[in-house]
């Protein structure tokens, strides 16, 4: 009786360890080529793939503005997803998830772009998407960098610099802006943070002016799209600074319907379109204003994550 009792326990505790592996398991596939990987768009690669492709671009191209470039072209025809991602499942609030590879929307691109470009691995790059997307790097909701003149460019001011009121020059117009975080993560997140009201004053360059100072631009500089409607203004879209072959400075992001490129004339002209097309139909759309210009800074210094506190009740 006591040794079936020994025999029991000791199949009990083997069952919590890892067991052998059988002797039939087939040994795992060979991995890709890399030059398998390059010929997918970066859209279409797994996580796997993808990691290999950031080492390799590291490797292959030593300037992090040409890396910026390349990884962004990389993803040119990504189809279009609005408000993609969110903090599942480390928050249950809703049912996004940390990344995504297959889709992706204008803010989304631009931090894929920069963490690939700044990463050696895919386990750096997800933890540089973290320190970007997030105050600090701390994970939730209510961290997220939200509003893009007062949040985004705020806290990653260690990866780029505003250079909006210097490009636009004395006398460019501006605007004010007022953020209630408490009251935006409440009626859109269901979440409750004491948090108070934030004003400031922003600079942009006017749509007429872009022409003129163009050629200062840098590739991977962040472009913010000012856009205004009843007097107010604010930036509803963002994107990243390339250089075409002639050197002329495109503007390379992401919108429906996927991943362009193109020149900020096109652009400018396209919000022309729409906006006469609005008009016609009797409908108040927004119009586009202008843009905030924030060159990539030379002398990176990634800041640490703080520490991520102990969820509450």
């Amino acid at each position: 009786m006591r040794s079936l009792s020994l025999l029991l326990a000791g199949a009990v505790l083997a069952g919590c360890a890892t067991p052998p592996a059988p002797k039939t398991a087939q040994a795992p596939a060979a991995p890709a080529p890399i030059e398998t990987i390059l010929q997918k768009p970066l859209y279409q690669m797994s996580p796997v793939e993808a990691g290999r492709y950031v080492a390799w671009q590291h490797a292959a191209e030593p300037d992090l503005r040409k890396r910026i470039a390349a990884i962004g072209r990389k993803n040119i025809g990504q189809p279009y997803i609005l408000n993609l991602l969110g903090e599942f499942p480390f928050e249950v609030h809703d049912n996004l998830p940390l990344f995504s590879l297959d889709h992706s929307d204008c803010v989304v691109f631009a931090e894929h772009t920069y963490a690939m470009a700044l990463s050696k691995s895919w386990e750096e790059f997800f933890w540089m998407l973290q320190r970007i997307r997030y105050k600090d790097g701390v994970i939730g909701v209510a961290t997220r960098n939200h509003y893009t003149e007062l949040d985004w460019n705020v806290s990653n001011r260690w990866l780029v610099t505003d250079i909006s009121a210097e490009l636009a020059g004395a006398g460019a117009p501006g605007y004010d802006m007022r953020v209630d975080r408490a009251r935006f993560l409440k009626t859109r997140h269901n979440t409750v943070r004491e948090i108070p009201v934030e004003t400031s004053r922003q600079a942009y360059v006017p749509k007429e002016s872009v022409a003129a100072i163009a050629a200062q631009l840098q590739e991977g500089d962040f472009v913010n799209v000012i856009s205004t409607r009843d007097g107010e203004h604010w930036a509803s879209h963002v994107g990243l600074v390339v250089l075409g072959p002639n050197g002329e400075r495109h503007f390379l992001h992401s919108s429906e319907p996927r991943v362009r490129e193109e020149t900020f004339e096109s652009y400018i002209a396209r919000a022309a379109e729409r906006e006469a097309k609005n008009a016609r139909e009797g409908k108040n759309g927004q119009r586009l204003a202008g843009f905030k210009f924030l060159r990539l800074n030379d002398n990176i210094v990634v800041p640490p994550m703080a520490p991520q506190p102990r969820p509450g009740a």
